[in-house]
């Protein structure tokens, strides 16, 4: 070589043509005007895994370069387009031989003969992401819009995420707007610098916006594809309103893309993005490949969009699932002060799980009992999900009908115990053996009386309620703390796994019972990496509601409920009851079962009434109903006291023919029968109870037209605004309830 640009003939061959193309790192396809191929080069061959076709072949595939069906009529377009002796720039979607799909930029530019006519189609095409790096950096934004909207399960926070991506990276103006009932409502509308559009010119968040007909926002939509509006000054589009024209021309508004927001053919909204002179960008204009790119970033958005959209009508489908299985008012109590929580728990978009985790098996009751006693439960079913609120709303119910029979706490558990087993799904083995799995389910049953302050429960596996009292906070003290229900060893009663406790409730104390959602977070870490186990969150728990002081209850429960640090996890109920500082009204009295003492038991009444200010109507109506279960008494009650007593047995075993012999059994001891009046006063009603020894329970019969009996419990089944009978330990208590208030 004897000078600068001097080359050898065996250079020179290697230098032809196609030799270079055959070495060129980007895929070249040359056809006629015909579409038949006329040239392949190898890196064509690597890019989209075809074989190389020999010049004039027709075969489909190879022409198509396997771009995707949906991308077909573009790829007509383009052709026509070139053969017109244009230029074409754009991004396909196409599948590879071996079934992989890449996502693939091409220049489409015609190729012209000596003479100047176009003769074919000359396409350059290479991976999108591998172009240059501008297409590095668009693309790079996409794939954190994308990782950024996999995150988030809520619209609000979706569309945030998606504006907050874009400007001022990408746009100046971005506005989103998403159909609601066939309206299209303006749901983000952020810009450049903190810049606020005046008021009354461009629609705010909330508006119901109207594009007119022609507009390129009105296209994107009737013909579902990204338009773009390269440069304002060359082009004259409708306006949405004068303002909003004039607002457009003040900041100097130089391009803009809409992108149609479109799910499985459907159009959910708008993405609107748009330039202007507020920033000082190097190419105020959007271009082709730009407009790709935010149809690219539309499908993620729209996907994003329809998952969020979805996944709050089954949240609100869930939480209404809940909301109606629990009970959605309490009673109002007389001494007894009642706040309730429930929380469901944060979904677990990392996991997958979404709107499992959104309902759940915890719940809580206040029953109403007899005579001003109220029944309080808290329960917790194992799993989450409608399965678990489903069984969750059948034991709530079958509870609620069981705590009727005002039985003791422990009776209650034992048949709550048995309905578990009963809802358990039907499973069947191989074999077609029975093997279904009865729910395993935790929960506490109390009963109070607010007048003695005496508290009756039993324990199924539950956590024990926390007792606030003069600034401490620990646990309740329980002995017995029965198995979860369903899930004691067969052969073995469910009588003998729940037993009942008593305890007195002190003036002003307060219960608090809760699930353990309440204590199970999902763990917040400290800079050790030490998860901080349930003790610990229990004890920190304690420490902060022991400081709290005489606070109502709702606002214990608002401390307690944020006293854990770290997200829910699960589901979690809370409970929290006080006890009333002061004692509650009742008169209480013993009096031999004999009918002059039917006037006696009166007169207590009238007296009592008459000091507590019923109103005289009401005290009388008491009265006459008091008159008629005293009667019932006398003449129905046991001829003797027999309390209940158990049998038992010192020493060995007797031999069988002995063993029925018990000295004293078959003697009733004797004694003159009674019978207790007990009147209690609450803040909007009165409340008698009868008791005797009488194992027998009352019920209304139907009293001939001759008879001189059989009409009193009738007439307190009228007058009274309720009432009822339950057993007790020394025979029967029969009671009613007088509303204080004239209606």
């Amino acid at each position: 070589m004897k000078r600068w640009g001097d080359i050898s003939q065996d250079t020179a061959d290697h230098l032809s043509p196609a030799s270079v193309l055959d070495h060129a790192e980007m895929a070249v396809v040359v056809t006629d005007r015909f579409s038949n191929l006329l040239y392949w080069n190898p890196f064509a061959e690597q890019l989209f895994g075809r074989p190389s076709r020999p010049a004039g072949s027709r075969d489909p595939a190879a022409l198509s370069m396997g771009i995707m069906e949906k991308d077909h009529p573009l790829a007509v377009e383009l052709a026509k387009h070139v053969l017109r002796g244009g230029v074409w720039e754009g991004t396909f979607d196409v599948t590879r031989a071996d079934g992989t799909m890449i996502y693939v930029r091409a220049q489409a530019v015609p190729l012209r003969h000596s003479s100047g006519s176009v003769t074919g189609i000359v396409i350059t095409a290479r991976e999108a992401m591998r172009s240059n790096e501008r297409e590095k950096d668009r693309f790079g934004l996409l794939e954190r819009i994308g990782e950024r909207l996999a995150g988030s399960l809520y619209v609000e926070e979706t569309l945030k995420r998606v504006a907050e991506m874009l400007v001022p990276q990408f746009a100046d103006h971005c506005f989103i707007e998403l159909m609601e009932n066939d309206r299209l409502i303006r749901r983000v509308s952020t810009h450049v610098q903190n810049w606020t559009p005046p008021p009354d010119s461009w629609r705010p968040v909330g508006a119901e916006i109207h594009y007119p007909s022609g507009h390129y926002a009105e296209s994107a939509m009737r013909r579902q594809e990204t338009i773009l509006v390269e440069d304002f000054s060359q082009v004259s589009y409708p306006s949405a309103s004068v303002a909003s024209a004039k607002l457009c021309g003040e900041i100097g508004m130089t391009s803009a893309i809409v992108a149609p927001l479109c799910v499985r053919g459907e159009i959910l909204g708008l993405m609107y993005l748009g330039l202007s002179n507020l920033t000082d960008r190097r190419n105020p204009h959007y271009d082709a490949f730009d407009r790709d790119f935010v149809g690219a970033i539309a499908t993620r958005v729209a996907l994003a969009v329809d998952n969020a959209l979805l996944f709050e009508e089954e949240r609100h489908t869930a939480e209404s699932f809940q909301k109606h299985l629990l009970p959605r008012a309490l009673p109002q109590l007389d001494g007894l002060s009642i706040a309730v929580r429930y929380y469901p728990a944060a979904p677990l978009a990392s996991h997958g799980q979404g709107i499992q985790t959104q309902v759940g098996g915890d719940w809580y009751d206040v029953i109403p009992l007899s005579a001003g006693r109220v029944g309080i439960v808290i329960g917790d079913v194992e799993g989450r999900g409608a399965k678990a609120a489903a069984i969750m709303g059948q034991l709530r119910a079958a509870l609620r009908a069981f705590a009727q029979d005002d039985k003791s706490p422990a009776d209650i558990l034992a048949r709550l115990d048995e309905w578990t087993r009963i809802v358990a799904t039907p499973e069947h083995g191989p074999g077609g053996a029975d093997i279904s799995v009865s729910p395993i389910v935790t929960c506490q049953y109390m009963v109070y009386d607010a007048w003695s302050r005496q508290l009756s429960f039993a324990n199924a596996g539950h956590a024990p309620p926390l007792l606030l009292i003069d600034g401490t906070c620990q646990e309740l003290d329980i002995t017995e703390v029965g198995q979860p229900l369903g899930v004691h060893a067969k052969g073995i009663h469910a009588d003998l796994v729940y037993k009942e406790e008593t305890r007195t409730l002190p003036p002003g104390a307060s219960l608090l019972l809760y699930t353990d959602g309440l204590v199970d977070r999902r763990p917040t870490r400290d800079p050790e990496g030490n998860a901080p186990s349930q003790e610990e969150n229990l004890q920190l728990l304690c420490d902060k509601l022991a400081k709290l002081g005489d606070i109502p209850v709702e606002e214990v429960a608002d401390a307690a409920t944020v006293a854990v640090p770290g997200e829910i996890d699960d589901d979690m109920a809370i409970l929290v009851i006080r006890s009333s500082a002061v004692d509650l009204e009742v008169e209480e009295r013993t009096f031999p079962a004999q009918p002059i003492m039917v006037g006696e038991a009166r007169r207590m009444a009238a007296e009592a009434f008459t000091g507590w200010n019923v109103p005289e109507e009401r005290a009388e109506l008491a009265c006459l109903l008091v008159s008629e279960v005293v009667t019932n008494v006398v003449l129905h009650a046991a001829t003797a006291s027999v309390p209940r007593r158990e049998l038992t047995m010192d020493g060995p075993p007797m031999p069988f023919e002995e063993s029925w012999d018990f000295p004293g059994l078959e003697e009733e001891p004797g004694g003159e029968k009674e019978f207790t009046l007990r009147l209690r006063r609450g803040a909007e009603s009165v409340w008698v109870e009868v008791f005797d020894q009488d194992l027998r329970l009352p019920r209304i019969r139907s009293a001939g037209e001759n008879d001189e009996g059989g009409r009193g419990l009738y007439l307190v089944d009228q007058l009274a605004s309720r009432w009822g009978s339950r057993p007790t330990h020394e025979g029967k208590a029969v009671w009613f309830e007088i509303p204080t208030r004239t209606r």
